[in-house]
């Protein structure tokens, strides 16, 4: 996961930290086959070395300064992949609601809709938010937990009430996320001008 908080931004393509994030985007249909087939035990090993790149994309990122405009777009457009993957594979299995799967890929709708005003406005992407953060880390670590509870179905008593804690939650920030992004944007778009706005990873991570 990159981090842009230091060290300079570059339009370099390929870069060590580029390439693993592209491995991870190539997982996600590896990831949506094994979870639609019901193949959690597989699925989770797929998640477990999609989380150890992006471990070491941000790591190396960091260290050697290869932070770059291409890795703040596909980080997190595998982060929310990865869920949409999640959601619906889930969903197919009738393990998880239609109805959450609505929740969580409208809230996606709608800040690509407030990216479409900020972008006729002048503005680029809002910076990353701290609730946008949580409700990612939230989601990512509720559908695991459903995973395990029905791949080994001794840990469902204790995982599938955490994993349904993380995913209500995860879904409920998202929102809340969203909203913040929203009333900033209105802001912006009333009150100020294009280069007030700093810069930042992505919209509404």
């Amino acid at each position: 996961m990159e981090d842009v908080s230091s060290g300079s931004v570059s339009g370099r393509v390929f870069t060590v930290p580029n390439v693993l994030s592209m491995l991870r985007l190539l997982m996600v249909p590896v990831f949506l086959v094994f979870v639609a087939r019901g193949d959690d035990v597989a699925a989770l090993v797929v998640l477990a070395i999609s989380s150890i790149t992006d471990y070491l994309d941000g790591v190396i990122a960091r260290r050697f300064n290869q932070m770059t405009k291409l890795g703040q777009v596909l980080d997190p457009a595998a982060d929310r992949l990865f869920i949409f993957a999640a959601l619906l594979g889930l969903a197919l299995r009738d393990v998880l609601p239609w109805w959450l799967v609505a929740v969580v890929v409208a809230r996606d709708v709608f800040l690509l809709a407030v990216g479409v005003v900020l972008a006729n406005h002048g503005y680029g992407p809002l910076p990353v938010h701290h609730m946008g953060k949580l409700a990612t880390f939230c989601l990512l670590y509720a559908f695991p937990l459903l995973m395990l509870g029905q791949a080994i179905p001794v840990a469902a008593p204790i995982a599938d009430p955490l994993g349904w804690a993380f995913g209500l939650w995860g879904a409920f920030i998202y929102w809340w996320a969203a909203i913040v992004y929203a009333r900033q944007a209105a802001r912006l778009t009333a009150n100020s001008t294009p280069d007030e706005l700093p810069e930042s990873d992505t919209l509404g991570r």
